[in-house]
């Protein structure tokens, strides 16, 4: 029988969805003081394959990655996704957000986001979060799933997204008692 194993720390990554520039350095601030400083932040991409967010956002949505420089647990999920809750709802006008804050992690083999929803393939962490994996890497690579957002399934965020891993691996490496692939003994 295997001993159970605690999980190596995981890299907190948002991608954050917006149409007002304004609203979105708003959250940008909530979320560094919440969670520390931003280590990536990538370009802003055109949400322009659903119009789910319409309604709600308004027109001409833009999404950005962005990464965090401190290491979190896993286990912290429903907590930061609660708080990202909290910033959406503190940014609100009108009962309408004008963010959605998708707090996930990245780790060595995939990128997992927190969702308030529940669904076939997601798993309840508790405190009304579940877990969704969004990608696998493999064969240097991520890999969508079926249940995919179609923005990440179409390739547009995978630079970035393994510029982020490989930036999880480095500080991985740097960690006391890390071994070469950055696995933490």
């Amino acid at each position: 029988m295997a001993a159970p194993q605690r999980a190596d720390p995981v890299k907190l990554v948002v991608p954050a969805l917006w149409a007002d520039r304004d609203a979105f350095e708003r959250a940008r601030d909530a979320m560094v003081d919440s969670w520390g400083a931003v280590d990536f932040e990538g370009v802003d991409h055109a949400f322009d394959v659903t119009g789910f967010y319409e309604p709600e956002m308004g027109r001409d949505l833009q999404r950005r990655l962005l990464a965090f420089e401190r290491l979190i647990a896993p286990e912290t999920l429903p907590a930061l996704k609660l708080e990202a809750n909290r910033i959406e709802d503190e940014l609100a006008a009108g009962g309408r957000r004008v963010v959605n804050l998708d707090v996930g992690y990245l780790d060595h083999h995939k990128l997992v986001l927190a969702s308030a929803k529940p669904a076939g393939q997601k798993i309840y962490l508790g405190d009304g979060i579940w877990a969704d994996i969004m990608f696998r890497y493999r064969g240097g690579r991520l890999e969508p799933f079926e249940w995919t957002f179609p923005d990440f399934r179409d390739g547009r965020y995978e630079s970035e997204l393994l510029s982020i891993r490989a930036r999880y691996l480095d500080q991985l490496r740097r960690l006391p008692g890390a071994d070469t692939d950055g696995v933490v003994q």
